[in-house]
């Protein structure tokens, strides 16, 4: 049985912890859904939302970022919906993790965060906006 959920709000720094919250509470109400499977979909979405808020909608009215979350036994599904300037996901490059924190640029973490925690990740920019559709599996 699927269940899905879906919330849009501002993309402002202010909104993220609403998606937190609505990430929390629908991993509660999944029994598939351990903590650290929560804490790395709500990783994922904060990375990916701050990302969207600082960047995709940088010189722009902050607009809209509609976050949906799809679960079923076996995955949980993430689908983040924006309107500002497109950006390629795997053209970023990757932080140096071998670097001490003294050498490290602020940032630069949120991407490498998400590829870390999802088992799947996709972009695409449409007539309809970007979407960044992330993919964490429930059972081994």
């Amino acid at each position: 049985m699927k269940n899905q959920h879906q919330i849009t709000r501002s993309a402002e720094l202010e909104s993220l912890s609403v998606f937190r919250d609505f990430i929390e509470k629908a991993c509660k109400q999944h029994q598939s859904v351990d903590d650290q499977i929560c804490y790395d979909l709500k990783l994922a979405v904060d990375e990916a939302c701050t990302n969207i808020i600082t960047h995709g909608y940088a010189e722009m009215n902050p607009g809209s970022i509609i976050l949906s979350l799809e679960m079923d036994s076996n995955k949980a599904v993430v689908t983040i919906t924006d309107f500002g300037h497109p950006f390629e996901p795997s053209e970023a490059s990757a932080p140096n993790v071998e670097a001490g924190l003294e050498d490290l640029p602020m940032g630069g973490f949120g991407l490498f965060f998400i590829y870390q925690t999802m088992d799947e990740i996709n972009y695409e920019t449409t007539e309809d906006g970007n979407r960044l559709t992330f993919i964490k599996q429930l059972s081994t």
